[in-house]
Parts: C-alpha cells; sequence; structure tokens
C-alpha cells in the first residue's frame, strides 16, 4: 500500500476497494448457498461503512445492549444479539433493538423468554457440541469447563416451544473442515431437534476470504443442513469479512541497541492493536523480507515493558522517521483500543474508490479524560 506521507501517525486506514471485494465473495456465498450471512460488531465496528457493507449483508450480530443498539441504529437490518448472561435492565432496552436473542443458558431462557416472546422477538438458544477442532484454549468455546453454551447433557426439551433456532460457535480462524467436523457432530447430538426449528446460526471463526478457504465446502454444507432439514441457515464471521482490508501507519520514534536494535514507534501493542499480545500473533508489515542483515525488534512507547510487536527484516535500514505500515488491521484493533499510559488513540481514515484518504475520526485529550473520573 502506498502511504500518504502527509498524515499525522499512527493512523488506521481501511481500503474500501479491498472491502467492496470481500463483501462480493460474501454475496457469491449468500447466492449459491442461500445462507445469509451477518457482520459480527465484536470484530468491527466501524459504522461509517455500515451503510456500504448493509448493501451485501443481512445484519449484524451483537455481544450486548451497545453493540445491538448500534447495529440497529446505523446498519438497518436483522440484528441478533447473544451474551453468556443478560442484566435485568440491559434486556428491556435490548427489546427495543433486537429481532433475534440468543440465550446461553436454558435458565437465562426461562428467566427472560415471556417478555421477549410478548414484544415478537425470535429466540434462539447456545448449545455446547463439545467438539474442540482448535488448540487456541483462549478461544475455544468447547473447552473443558467452558461458560460458552448449553451441553446436550443440559439440554432441556421441554423450551422447544419457545425457540426457533440453535446456535453455537466453535471456530476461530478456520477453513471448512473444521466447521464440516463440528456440523457432524452438532447433527449427532441435536439433530433430532431440527425438524421442530425454523433456523441455525453457526456462528463465527469462519476464515471466509482467506486465499485458501474451501467455499465449495461450505456451500455443500449448508445446503445439506438446508435440504435436509428445512432449516434457515446464519453465518455471523467478523475477521473472515474484513480480512486483509485495513492497514495501521506509524513511525519509527527512535532506535536503542540492546543485543538487537530495537525501533521504538508512536504506537503500542498493548494500546492500538491489543491481539498482538493477547492472541498472540505477529501482525504482517509491509516491505519486510525473511532474511536480511537489517534485523529489527518492533516495540511500542508504553511503559510496559512487553509492548513489543514483532521482531521483523526489512529491505532497508530503518531511520528515525521511517513509516511502518502494518497489514491486515481491520479486525480487532479499533473494537478493542484503548488509552492505557495516557497514550492518543489514532485516528481513523478510509482510502474511498477514488483513492483519496478521507478522515472519518481523530481524537484528542477528553477523549482519554472522559474515560476516567
Amino acid at each position: 500500500m502506498k502511504i500518504n506521507p502527509n498524515l499525522k501517525t499512527p493512523y488506521y486506514l481501511i481500503d474500501e476497494s479491498l472491502l467492496l471485494k470481500n463483501l462480493k465473495l460474501m454475496e457469491d456465498i449468500k447466492q449459491r448457498s442461500g445462507c445469509k450471512i451477518l457482520l459480527a460488531q465484536k470484530a468491527f465496528s466501524m459504522y461509517a461503512l455500515y451503510p456500504l457493507m448493509s448493501k451485501y449483508l443481512d445484519g449484524t450480530t451483537a455481544s450486548g445492549l451497545y453493540e445491538a443498539r448500534l447495529g440497529y441504529e446505523h446498519f438497518g437490518k436483522e440484528v441478533h444479539v447473544y451474551a453468556p448472561a443478560y442484566k435485568d435492565e440491559d434486556f428491556v432496552e435490548i427489546l427495543d433493538y433486537a429481532d433475534h436473542i440468543v440465550f446461553n443458558s436454558v435458565n437465562q431462557l426461562r428467566h427472560f423468554k415471556d417478555e421477549a416472546l410478548k414484544r415478537g422477538k425470535t429466540l434462539g438458544l447456545r448449545i455446547n457440541p463439545e467438539i474442540s477442532t482448535q488448540s487456541h484454549g483462549m478461544y475455544d468455546p468447547c473447552a473443558p469447563t467452558s461458560r460458552m453454551g448449553t451441553r446436550l447433557i443440559d439440554f432441556d426439551e421441554s423450551i422447544l416451544p419457545y425457540i426457533s433456532g440453535l446456535h453455537f460457535h466453535t471456530l476461530c480462524q478456520q477453513n471448512a473442515d473444521a466447521l464440516e467436523v463440528t456440523l457432524k457432530v452438532v447433527e449427532e447430538k441435536f439433530g433430532k431437534y431440527f425438524h421442530q426449528l425454523k433456523w441455525i446460526n453457526f456462528g463465527g471463526g469462519h476464515h471466509l476470504a482467506r486465499h485458501d478457504y474451501d467455499i465449495d465446502l461450505l456451500v455443500k454444507l449448508i445446503k445439506y443442513y438446508k435440504e435436509t432439514y428445512n432449516l434457515e441457515v446464519y453465518l455471523e464471521p467478523g475477521e473472515g469479512i474484513v480480512l486483509n482490508t485495513g492497514f495501521f501507519v506509524a513511525q519509527v520514534l527512535d532506535i536503542v541497541k540492546n543485543d538487537m536494535p530495537i525501533a521504538i514507534l508512536d504506537t503500542s501493542a498493548t494500546c492500538h492493536m491489543p491481539d498482538v499480545i493477547e492472541m498472540p500473533f505477529t501482525p504482517p508489515v509491509q516491505d519486510t523480507v525473511k532474511q536480511s542483515e537489517h534485523h529489527y525488534r518492533l516495540a511500542g512507547y508504553t511503559c510496559l515493558t512487553g509492548d513489543n510487536i514483532g521482531e521483523y527484516y526489512f529491505e532497508n535500514p530503518l531511520e528515525i522517521g521511517t513509516h511502518i505500515v502494518f497489514e491486515d488491521m481491520a479486525l480487532y484493533t479499533m473494537v478493542k483500543n484503548n488509552t492505557f499510559n495516557g497514550i492518543p488513540l489514532p485516528s481513523i481514515y478510509v482510502r474511498n474508490l477514488s483513492g483519496d484518504d478521507v478522515l472519518i475520526k481523530s481524537f484528542d485529550y477528553l477523549d482519554f479524560k472522559q474515560k476516567l473520573s
């Protein structure tokens, strides 16, 4: 990506042309399979782009009250909400925004069902098929002692008259082969109830826009469920929709040496891209190579000793003022960033279809102060 050297770093930049390419892929999946695709706002909540996204997607998913309201106010299509538990005072307002409400347990369903049904809402239950297809324990809802979803042993058939669908979410950055494994177990355990339902939600974690994603297999799996059980099928990817559509641009402030050169940037992993530490992962960086003499650790400028982004080899030596372009930075960045240490939040830009970088939002001291007391 060619950067504009006149823009003040650090900043996020979403490339509208790349997003549009992914959205057209979603449209193709929908047309081939007959499924509905929802945006999981927990990964990407840039509502300035909702008017574009709503042309291709069927709605949004929310993890609670505020996301539900955001999707309702700015996306304008179906609003699905799931939370591990709902607070009574939040749930009353959620009913103003949500179309589909998914409960995590039979207890929560029984507690809230009467008011929700009276308001004409569609209800569902999240299930835990207890089949792990990944090694990331922190991101595995089927791991032992997981609080996510209802196991078959805890399923109560008496709730069936109140629900119209089941929801599961077991994947994380995975391909359709992992979904196939999961669906076999879901069918074995819960398939006897499918003919009493209207829909099933395959959750998120589908890496749909990845270059090697097996779309043919995905379409086959969706069609099987639709044709066998006459169920509406939902997918709710977040990362899979905005994969490789965003960039994050920072600048080298200083270079220090301690066994190796360490470039201190005007950004922070813990503040501006927390998944680098939480996942953890090393984000791709533009103009890097597999091996060279120009080997650096990129680090943040907070007081956190572990505020390190990763080690990279560059084509050319870094200097103070060099721009560093991180790739695949749309997902889990703006939704997770924070002002720890009083570090300012980065500005947000969109590169529109004409190639112009348009400022969407900038932040200042008050954004830091107003979070405090």
